[in-house]
């Protein structure tokens, strides 16, 4: 059977593993993605063998998860994570199992898992273990729990936001009695720790198609428990491939709320690119941009305010083309680049340092930016003595 290159090191595994008197199996999203004819570089193996049997097959292990069954091996190349089967016992918080147990049982490690498209194993020779009829829901486009969805979500909570994330992603609709039992359930999502969410959420932004998401948040009544307010109307143009992109056009659709990236455990590099987005988008929205606007805002941030007003259904003095053109043509491209400093000013003046000294070179980054002057220092030198003056 012929597997993608990328797989090589976990043929590799569950051969020496089986050659060591185990079973082993491809498992999870690489089996449903190699079905559906799709890329996946991460590929976790399930086994019989126990975490110290496998560590007893492989001379370089690290333990990642010995306590969940998971060890990674590193002898076939790429690092490998290798997981025991397991049953999981309870869940009192709706995210991590009370007790695992290992056994030696492929069938029953696969009746724990989320979707019957994520619960089918793949053997070395290509024939499929898929129990819960995964292929066929693949086939229709559908995401169905795996036996009581009910079950499903109350052990783990986060798995609603994933079946709608999904769905946004993989373009499948959530079987009935599967959605149903996220309507059902919807509460237990506070159990979940923000960053958890925050993933998902960063997943359905970056979909094809967040808007079906937002559709099943807002049906599920989901979105009574998140953050923020998701409403579909304003998702229907969206589609990014950059999660920072979501992030801040949902906050923008929220009120300009920035405070929502904070709750949502978004990282510093994301608050700063939403606020010089919004910003920009805000300047574009009152009185178009200036040139010292191009000079002021990485082209990235330019071009998605830009996307943003399209996406509210205003049309922006200048075409999207256009802005890394005007960009380009400015005569400087930072602010840094411009040839006086706050110590040049202090030697061409008496004046002791002050809040003038902001103002003077602010002032002569505009002059140099819109053609007034040429960015040289003498040429700067005699535009100084003139404001100063007339300062």
């Amino acid at each position: 059977m012929k597997f993608p290159k990328q797989w090589q090191s976990a043929v590799d595994v569950i051969a020496k593993i089986e050659n060591a008197g185990y079973e082993a199996f491809i498992v999870g999203g690489a089996v449903r993605d190699y079905y559906l004819q799709k890329d996946s570089a991460d590929v976790d193996v399930a086994t019989s063998a126990l975490p110290h049997e496998v560590q007893a097959i492989f001379s370089q292990t690290v333990d990642v998860g010995i306590d969940h069954g998971t060890v990674l091996v590193l002898d076939c190349g790429e690092p490998i994570e290798v997981t025991t089967y397991r049953t999981e016992s309870t869940y009192s918080d709706h995210r991590r199992p009370d007790e695992v147990n290992f056994v030696r049982d492929l069938p029953e490690d696969l009746k724990r898992r989320d979707f019957t498209m994520n619960a089918m194993a793949l053997h070395n020779s290509g024939q499929f273990v898929d129990l819960f009829n995964g292929r066929q829901d693949i086939d229709a486009k559908v995401i169905r729990a795996v036996g009581d969805a009910a079950e499903r979500f109350q052990e783990d909570a986060l798995r609603m936001l994933r079946a709608i994330r999904f769905s946004a992603q993989m373009d499948f609709s959530i079987e009935e009695n599967t959605l149903k039992a996220i309507q059902e359930h919807v509460k237990s999502i506070k159990f979940i720790a923000m960053e958890r969410i925050q993933v998902e959420i960063s997943k359905i932004w970056t979909s094809p198609n967040p808007v079906r998401a937002i559709h099943y948040i807002q049906w599920a009544k989901l979105d009574d428990y998140l953050p923020g307010e998701f409403d579909a109307i304003e998702w229907e143009q969206v589609q990014t491939a950059n999660r920072q992109v979501g992030w801040a056009y949902f906050c923008l659709v929220n009120a300009h709320d920035v405070s929502l990236l904070s709750v949502y455990r978004c990282s510093n590099k994301d608050k700063q690119f939403v606020k010089q987005v919004l910003h920009a988008y805000e300047k574009l929205q009152n009185e178009g941009w200036q040139r010292i606007d191009y000079l002021q805002f990485e082209l990235d941030i330019l071009q998605t305010a830009h996307l943003f007003a399209t996406w509210q259904y205003i049309t922006p003095t200048i075409p999207f083309e256009q802005i890394e053109k005007m960009k380009h043509a400015l005569p400087i491209q930072h602010k840094n680049e411009l040839e006086i400093s706050g110590n040049d000013l202090l030697q061409w003046t008496p004046k002791k340092a002050g809040p003038w000294l902001q103002v003077a070179l602010q002032a002569a980054l505009l002059a140099v930016v819109n053609g007034q002057i040429s960015n040289d220092k003498e040429q700067l030198k005699e535009w100084f003595h003139a404001f100063n003056n007339e300062g």
